[in-house]
Protein backbone atom coordinates (compact mmCIF):
# COMPACT_ATOMS: atom_id res chain seq x y z
CA UNK A 1 0.00 0.00 0.00
CA UNK A 2 2.83 2.32 0.90
CA UNK A 3 4.55 1.92 -2.21
CA UNK A 4 1.10 2.26 -4.48
CA UNK A 5 0.48 5.55 -2.02
CA UNK A 6 4.24 7.04 -3.36
CA UNK A 7 3.74 5.87 -7.02
CA UNK A 8 0.57 7.95 -6.95
CA UNK A 9 1.90 10.69 -5.33
CA UNK A 10 4.55 10.88 -8.22
CA UNK A 11 1.74 10.30 -10.86
CA UNK A 12 -0.32 13.45 -9.07
CA UNK A 13 2.68 15.43 -9.43
CA UNK A 14 3.42 14.89 -12.66
CA UNK A 15 -0.54 15.36 -14.08
CA UNK A 16 -0.64 18.73 -11.82
CA UNK A 17 2.83 20.41 -13.10
CA UNK A 18 1.85 19.22 -16.77
CA UNK A 19 -1.39 20.62 -16.17
CA UNK A 20 0.29 23.80 -14.35
CA UNK A 21 0.37 26.89 -17.09
CA UNK A 22 3.32 27.28 -19.29
CA UNK A 23 4.78 30.60 -17.30
CA UNK A 24 8.79 30.34 -17.95
CA UNK A 25 10.43 32.94 -19.71
CA UNK A 26 10.73 32.77 -23.58
CA UNK A 27 14.24 31.47 -24.91
CA UNK A 28 15.93 33.39 -27.91
CA UNK A 29 19.31 33.81 -29.54
CA UNK A 30 21.05 35.64 -31.85
CA UNK A 31 25.16 35.65 -32.85
CA UNK A 32 27.32 38.68 -33.44
CA UNK A 33 30.77 38.63 -35.27
CA UNK A 34 33.10 41.67 -33.76
CA UNK A 35 36.29 42.09 -35.73
CA UNK A 36 38.46 45.52 -34.61
CA UNK A 37 40.73 46.85 -37.02
CA UNK A 38 42.54 49.63 -35.63
CA UNK A 39 40.10 52.41 -34.67
CA UNK A 40 37.83 50.48 -37.25
CA UNK A 41 35.17 47.56 -35.69
CA UNK A 42 33.26 45.41 -38.48
CA UNK A 43 29.65 43.72 -37.46
CA UNK A 44 27.94 40.65 -38.71
CA UNK A 45 24.74 40.24 -36.48
CA UNK A 46 22.76 36.90 -37.38
CA UNK A 47 19.34 36.65 -36.19
CA UNK A 48 17.48 33.18 -36.91
CA UNK A 49 13.99 34.71 -38.83
CA UNK A 50 12.20 32.64 -35.59
CA UNK A 51 14.00 35.51 -33.88
CA UNK A 52 13.05 38.30 -36.45
CA UNK A 53 9.01 37.72 -36.64
CA UNK A 54 9.49 39.52 -33.26
CA UNK A 55 10.23 42.72 -34.75
CA UNK A 56 7.10 42.08 -37.27
CA UNK A 57 4.28 44.31 -37.14
CA UNK A 58 0.63 42.51 -35.96
CA UNK A 59 -0.45 40.80 -39.45
CA UNK A 60 2.86 40.55 -40.87
CA UNK A 61 4.91 37.27 -41.40
CA UNK A 62 8.14 38.88 -42.02
CA UNK A 63 9.80 42.40 -41.00
CA UNK A 64 10.93 44.12 -43.81
CA UNK A 65 14.14 44.82 -44.19
CA UNK A 66 14.27 48.49 -43.75
CA UNK A 67 12.51 47.49 -40.09
CA UNK A 68 15.19 44.93 -39.17
CA UNK A 69 17.99 47.59 -40.14
CA UNK A 70 16.42 50.17 -38.29
CA UNK A 71 16.01 48.33 -35.06
CA UNK A 72 19.48 46.62 -35.06
CA UNK A 73 20.67 50.22 -35.92
CA UNK A 74 19.48 51.73 -33.17
CA UNK A 75 20.26 48.63 -30.79
CA UNK A 76 24.11 47.82 -31.60
CA UNK A 77 26.89 50.16 -31.38
CA UNK A 78 30.59 50.61 -30.20
CA UNK A 79 32.50 53.44 -28.35
CA UNK A 80 36.11 54.40 -27.56
CA UNK A 81 38.16 56.58 -25.12
CA UNK A 82 37.17 59.62 -26.96
CA UNK A 83 33.27 59.03 -27.27
CA UNK A 84 30.80 56.82 -29.20
CA UNK A 85 31.88 55.24 -32.44
CA UNK A 86 29.92 56.07 -35.87
CA UNK A 87 28.49 54.20 -38.76
CA UNK A 88 30.79 54.35 -41.98
CA UNK A 89 27.58 53.59 -43.93
CA UNK A 90 24.13 51.94 -43.85
CA UNK A 91 23.54 48.58 -42.40
CA UNK A 92 23.88 46.04 -44.93
CA UNK A 93 21.67 42.92 -45.40
CA UNK A 94 23.84 40.28 -46.69
CA UNK A 95 23.52 36.50 -47.64
CA UNK A 96 22.86 34.04 -44.79
CA UNK A 97 21.92 30.47 -44.01
CA UNK A 98 18.65 29.08 -44.56
CA UNK A 99 16.00 30.29 -42.12
CA UNK A 100 18.65 33.31 -41.07
CA UNK A 101 18.92 36.95 -41.57
CA UNK A 102 22.26 38.40 -41.56
CA UNK A 103 23.90 42.49 -41.42
CA UNK A 104 26.67 43.85 -41.63
CA UNK A 105 27.66 47.20 -40.16
CA UNK A 106 31.16 49.08 -40.19
CA UNK A 107 31.59 51.67 -37.18
CA UNK A 108 34.70 54.34 -37.03
CA UNK A 109 35.99 55.56 -33.88
CA UNK A 110 37.68 58.61 -32.55
CA UNK A 111 40.52 56.11 -31.15
CA UNK A 112 41.57 52.75 -30.91
CA UNK A 113 41.79 53.09 -26.75
CA UNK A 114 39.39 51.33 -24.82
CA UNK A 115 37.18 49.90 -27.35
CA UNK A 116 33.51 48.27 -25.69
CA UNK A 117 31.13 46.91 -28.07
CA UNK A 118 27.36 46.58 -27.40
CA UNK A 119 24.01 44.70 -28.24
CA UNK A 120 21.29 45.95 -26.57
CA UNK A 121 19.18 43.83 -29.52
CA UNK A 122 16.22 41.69 -28.19
CA UNK A 123 16.73 42.46 -24.73
CA UNK A 124 13.72 44.69 -24.60
CA UNK A 125 11.24 41.89 -26.13
CA UNK A 126 12.56 39.19 -24.25
CA UNK A 127 14.73 39.46 -20.99
CA UNK A 128 16.56 36.29 -21.04
CA UNK A 129 17.86 36.69 -24.66
CA UNK A 130 21.59 35.41 -25.60
CA UNK A 131 23.77 37.06 -27.53
CA UNK A 132 26.49 34.60 -28.37
CA UNK A 133 29.15 37.24 -29.57
CA UNK A 134 32.62 36.15 -30.99
CA UNK A 135 35.28 38.91 -30.73
CA UNK A 136 38.95 39.62 -32.90
CA UNK A 137 40.71 42.04 -31.55
CA UNK A 138 43.45 44.18 -33.25
CA UNK A 139 46.29 41.86 -32.09
CA UNK A 140 44.76 38.50 -33.47
CA UNK A 141 43.28 37.54 -29.98
CA UNK A 142 40.07 35.75 -30.18
CA UNK A 143 37.73 35.12 -27.42
CA UNK A 144 34.00 34.30 -27.01
CA UNK A 145 31.40 35.56 -24.83
CA UNK A 146 27.66 35.61 -23.77
CA UNK A 147 26.40 38.55 -23.84
CA UNK A 148 22.69 39.13 -21.38
CA UNK A 149 20.45 41.35 -20.14
CA UNK A 150 23.14 41.74 -17.27
CA UNK A 151 25.85 41.97 -19.79
CA UNK A 152 25.18 43.98 -22.59
CA UNK A 153 29.01 45.61 -23.36
CA UNK A 154 31.61 44.12 -24.05
CA UNK A 155 35.14 45.85 -23.57
CA UNK A 156 36.98 44.32 -25.98
CA UNK A 157 40.64 46.45 -25.68
CA UNK A 158 42.40 48.71 -23.11
CA UNK A 159 42.50 47.41 -18.85
CA UNK A 160 38.75 46.78 -18.67
CA UNK A 161 39.21 44.08 -21.36
CA UNK A 162 41.16 41.99 -19.29
CA UNK A 163 38.84 38.60 -18.55
CA UNK A 164 38.77 37.47 -15.21
CA UNK A 165 39.42 33.97 -16.18
CA UNK A 166 42.60 35.32 -17.27
CA UNK A 167 43.81 36.99 -14.25
CA UNK A 168 42.85 33.63 -12.22
CA UNK A 169 44.90 30.96 -10.99
CA UNK A 170 44.62 27.82 -11.04
CA UNK A 171 43.43 27.32 -7.47
CA UNK A 172 40.97 29.97 -8.69
CA UNK A 173 39.57 27.51 -11.52
CA UNK A 174 39.23 25.05 -9.20
CA UNK A 175 37.09 27.17 -6.81
CA UNK A 176 34.66 27.94 -9.53
CA UNK A 177 33.91 24.24 -10.35
CA UNK A 178 33.38 23.38 -6.56
CA UNK A 179 31.32 26.64 -6.51
CA UNK A 180 29.12 25.68 -9.67
CA UNK A 181 28.16 22.23 -7.89
CA UNK A 182 27.13 23.89 -4.88
CA UNK A 183 25.35 27.07 -6.50
CA UNK A 184 23.82 24.42 -9.29
CA UNK A 185 20.93 23.57 -7.79
CA UNK A 186 19.72 21.12 -10.87
CA UNK A 187 23.13 19.69 -10.41
CA UNK A 188 22.61 18.79 -6.70
CA UNK A 189 19.29 17.31 -7.56
CA UNK A 190 20.64 14.86 -10.07
CA UNK A 191 23.72 13.93 -7.67
CA UNK A 192 20.30 13.34 -4.99
CA UNK A 193 19.21 10.64 -7.06
CA UNK A 194 22.32 9.31 -8.18
CA UNK A 195 22.95 8.65 -4.48
CA UNK A 196 19.25 7.14 -3.47
CA UNK A 197 19.38 4.75 -6.60
CA UNK A 198 22.49 3.63 -5.28
CA UNK A 199 22.22 0.86 -2.61
CA UNK A 200 25.95 -0.34 -2.75
CA UNK A 201 28.78 1.43 -2.88
CA UNK A 202 29.74 -0.22 -5.93
CA UNK A 203 26.72 0.78 -7.60
CA UNK A 204 27.32 4.64 -6.16
CA UNK A 205 30.97 4.17 -7.90
CA UNK A 206 29.60 3.07 -11.57
CA UNK A 207 27.16 6.06 -11.26
CA UNK A 208 29.32 8.71 -9.97
CA UNK A 209 32.30 7.03 -12.73
CA UNK A 210 29.79 7.46 -15.64
CA UNK A 211 28.41 10.43 -14.87
CA UNK A 212 31.90 12.20 -14.67
CA UNK A 213 33.32 10.59 -17.57
CA UNK A 214 29.70 12.37 -19.51
CA UNK A 215 30.48 15.96 -18.18
CA UNK A 216 33.98 16.03 -18.82
CA UNK A 217 33.54 15.53 -22.60
CA UNK A 218 31.15 17.74 -23.65
CA UNK A 219 32.49 20.83 -21.15
CA UNK A 220 36.05 19.90 -22.86
CA UNK A 221 33.67 20.27 -26.51
CA UNK A 222 31.80 22.74 -25.25
CA UNK A 223 34.33 25.41 -24.01
CA UNK A 224 36.77 24.41 -27.05
CA UNK A 225 34.07 25.73 -29.20
CA UNK A 226 33.55 22.09 -31.25
CA UNK A 227 30.36 21.53 -30.66
CA UNK A 228 28.04 24.53 -29.17
CA UNK A 229 24.14 23.14 -28.14
CA UNK A 230 21.32 25.60 -27.64
CA UNK A 231 21.29 27.06 -24.33
CA UNK A 232 17.71 26.37 -23.38
CA UNK A 233 17.91 22.36 -24.56
CA UNK A 234 20.35 21.56 -22.29
CA UNK A 235 18.61 23.66 -19.32
CA UNK A 236 15.49 21.56 -20.48
CA UNK A 237 17.49 18.02 -20.29
CA UNK A 238 19.13 18.95 -17.38
CA UNK A 239 15.80 19.21 -15.91
CA UNK A 240 14.69 15.76 -17.69
CA UNK A 241 17.74 13.78 -16.27
CA UNK A 242 16.41 14.80 -12.58
CA UNK A 243 12.84 14.04 -13.64
CA UNK A 244 14.31 10.47 -14.95
CA UNK A 245 16.44 9.69 -11.81
CA UNK A 246 13.84 10.02 -10.01
CA UNK A 247 11.56 8.01 -11.94
CA UNK A 248 13.72 5.12 -11.66
CA UNK A 249 14.21 5.23 -8.14
CA UNK A 250 9.96 4.78 -7.90
CA UNK A 251 10.11 2.08 -10.27
CA UNK A 252 12.69 0.07 -8.65
CA UNK A 253 10.77 0.80 -5.51
CA UNK A 254 7.23 0.11 -6.37
CA UNK A 255 8.84 -3.08 -9.18
CA UNK A 256 6.12 -1.57 -11.11
CA UNK A 257 8.44 -0.19 -14.44
CA UNK A 258 5.49 -0.13 -16.98
CA UNK A 259 3.13 2.02 -15.13
CA UNK A 260 6.26 4.51 -14.09
CA UNK A 261 7.52 4.69 -18.25
CA UNK A 262 4.16 4.48 -19.32
CA UNK A 263 3.27 8.10 -17.30
CA UNK A 264 6.48 9.62 -18.39
CA UNK A 265 6.96 8.30 -22.10
CA UNK A 266 2.95 9.39 -22.31
CA UNK A 267 4.22 12.64 -20.95
CA UNK A 268 6.87 13.46 -23.33
CA UNK A 269 4.79 12.36 -26.23
CA UNK A 270 1.89 14.83 -25.17
CA UNK A 271 4.56 17.47 -25.47
CA UNK A 272 5.87 16.38 -28.86
CA UNK A 273 1.76 16.60 -30.30
CA UNK A 274 1.53 20.07 -28.35
CA UNK A 275 4.70 20.64 -29.90
CA UNK A 276 3.49 19.80 -33.61
CA UNK A 277 0.27 22.23 -32.77
CA UNK A 278 2.74 24.87 -32.30
CA UNK A 279 3.43 25.36 -28.52
CA UNK A 280 6.22 24.61 -27.22
CA UNK A 281 9.72 25.72 -28.33
CA UNK A 282 11.64 21.98 -28.48
CA UNK A 283 12.04 20.59 -31.32
CA UNK A 284 9.74 17.12 -32.43
CA UNK A 285 12.69 15.10 -32.58
CA UNK A 286 14.17 15.97 -29.51
CA UNK A 287 10.82 15.28 -27.26
CA UNK A 288 10.06 12.20 -29.43
CA UNK A 289 13.31 10.51 -29.06
CA UNK A 290 13.35 11.51 -24.96
CA UNK A 291 9.91 9.92 -24.90
CA UNK A 292 11.20 6.74 -26.75
CA UNK A 293 14.49 6.68 -24.42
CA UNK A 294 12.61 7.24 -21.30
CA UNK A 295 9.94 4.80 -21.82
CA UNK A 296 12.62 2.01 -23.06
CA UNK A 297 15.22 2.99 -20.48
CA UNK A 298 12.40 2.69 -17.11
CA UNK A 299 11.20 -1.01 -19.01
CA UNK A 300 14.53 -2.24 -18.90
CA UNK A 301 16.17 -1.25 -15.64
CA UNK A 302 13.03 -1.66 -13.98
CA UNK A 303 13.25 -5.68 -15.10
CA UNK A 304 16.85 -6.31 -14.61
CA UNK A 305 17.87 -7.51 -11.26
CA UNK A 306 21.45 -5.87 -11.26
CA UNK A 307 20.87 -2.63 -13.54
CA UNK A 308 24.34 -1.17 -12.04
CA UNK A 309 26.20 -1.62 -15.58
CA UNK A 310 23.45 -0.25 -17.26
CA UNK A 311 23.48 2.89 -14.94
CA UNK A 312 27.24 3.37 -15.88
CA UNK A 313 26.21 3.97 -19.04
CA UNK A 314 22.81 5.86 -18.89
CA UNK A 315 24.72 8.15 -16.32
CA UNK A 316 27.58 8.82 -19.25
CA UNK A 317 24.62 9.91 -21.37
CA UNK A 318 23.09 12.24 -18.53
CA UNK A 319 27.13 13.12 -17.59
CA UNK A 320 26.76 14.28 -21.73
CA UNK A 321 23.90 16.97 -20.80
CA UNK A 322 25.09 17.88 -17.53
CA UNK A 323 28.80 18.75 -19.48
CA UNK A 324 26.79 21.23 -21.60
CA UNK A 325 24.98 22.90 -18.07
CA UNK A 326 29.13 23.17 -16.57
CA UNK A 327 29.93 25.10 -19.86
CA UNK A 328 27.15 27.49 -19.31
CA UNK A 329 28.90 29.62 -17.03
CA UNK A 330 32.47 29.55 -18.44
CA UNK A 331 30.86 31.17 -21.54
CA UNK A 332 29.64 34.01 -19.90
CA UNK A 333 33.24 35.03 -19.73
CA UNK A 334 35.91 35.20 -21.77
CA UNK A 335 37.71 32.39 -22.09
CA UNK A 336 41.68 32.83 -22.27
CA UNK A 337 42.55 30.54 -25.22
CA UNK A 338 46.25 30.61 -23.70
CA UNK A 339 45.16 29.04 -20.57
CA UNK A 340 42.48 26.80 -22.05
CA UNK A 341 43.94 23.34 -20.51
CA UNK A 342 44.68 24.97 -16.95
CA UNK A 343 41.36 26.16 -16.86
CA UNK A 344 39.59 23.06 -18.04
CA UNK A 345 41.77 20.74 -15.80
CA UNK A 346 41.08 23.34 -12.62
CA UNK A 347 37.46 23.75 -13.33
CA UNK A 348 36.90 20.11 -13.77
CA UNK A 349 38.86 19.00 -10.71
CA UNK A 350 36.12 21.78 -8.76
CA UNK A 351 33.35 19.83 -10.13
CA UNK A 352 34.80 16.41 -8.59
CA UNK A 353 35.53 18.00 -6.10
CA UNK A 354 31.97 19.49 -5.43
CA UNK A 355 29.97 16.49 -6.32
CA UNK A 356 32.23 13.87 -4.18
CA UNK A 357 31.53 16.45 -0.86
CA UNK A 358 28.08 16.19 -1.68
CA UNK A 359 27.46 12.82 -1.96
CA UNK A 360 29.91 11.57 0.90
CA UNK A 361 28.47 13.94 2.79
CA UNK A 362 25.28 12.53 2.36
CA UNK A 363 26.42 9.44 2.66
CA UNK A 364 28.10 10.48 6.08
CA UNK A 365 24.62 11.89 6.91
CA UNK A 366 22.95 9.34 6.49
CA UNK A 367 25.07 6.81 8.31
CA UNK A 368 25.32 9.07 11.39
CA UNK A 369 21.40 9.22 11.69
CA UNK A 370 21.45 5.27 11.44
CA UNK A 371 23.52 5.18 14.37
CA UNK A 372 21.50 7.56 15.79
CA UNK A 373 18.38 5.64 15.20
CA UNK A 374 17.01 8.61 13.79
CA UNK A 375 15.95 7.61 10.40
CA UNK A 376 12.98 6.52 8.62
CA UNK A 377 12.84 2.63 6.69
CA UNK A 378 15.17 3.30 3.47
CA UNK A 379 12.36 2.55 1.52
CA UNK A 380 10.00 5.69 2.89
CA UNK A 381 12.74 8.06 2.33
CA UNK A 382 13.74 6.47 -1.40
CA UNK A 383 9.98 7.11 -2.60
CA UNK A 384 9.60 10.64 -0.68
CA UNK A 385 12.52 11.65 -2.06
CA UNK A 386 12.41 10.32 -5.59
CA UNK A 387 8.32 11.54 -5.63
CA UNK A 388 9.90 15.25 -5.36
CA UNK A 389 12.51 15.10 -7.67
CA UNK A 390 9.78 13.76 -10.52
CA UNK A 391 8.01 16.16 -9.49
CA UNK A 392 10.23 19.29 -9.35
CA UNK A 393 12.18 17.94 -12.64
CA UNK A 394 8.61 17.08 -14.79
CA UNK A 395 8.02 21.23 -13.41
CA UNK A 396 11.09 22.61 -14.45
CA UNK A 397 11.20 20.43 -17.92
CA UNK A 398 7.88 21.93 -18.87
CA UNK A 399 8.90 25.45 -17.97
CA UNK A 400 11.90 25.46 -19.54
CA UNK A 401 10.46 23.63 -22.44
CA UNK A 402 7.61 26.64 -22.92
Amino acid sequence: MRRLLSLALALVGLTLFAAAPAGAHTRSETHSAWQVAGSTVHLQFTMPDIEAKRLADPGQAMPSSAKMAAYLTKNLGVSAKEGACKLTEPARQVTAAADYTRFEFTFACPSDQDIVVSSHAFFDIVPTHTNFAQIQTADGRFFEQLMTIDKQSLPVSGAAAESDLAKANFLDYVRMGIMHIFTGVDHMSFLVGLVLISKRLKDLTFVITGFTVGHSITLGLAVTGVLRPHAEFIDALVALTIALIGAENISVSTHKPAIVALATGGMLLAMTVLRLMGIGTLPVLLLFGAGLFTANYLMVSGHLRDAAKLRLVVTVVFGLIHGFGFAAGLLEEKIPQSRLFQLLFGFNIGVEIGQLTLVVGLSLLVYWLMKLKLTLPRPIVVDVCASALVCVGMYWFIQRSF
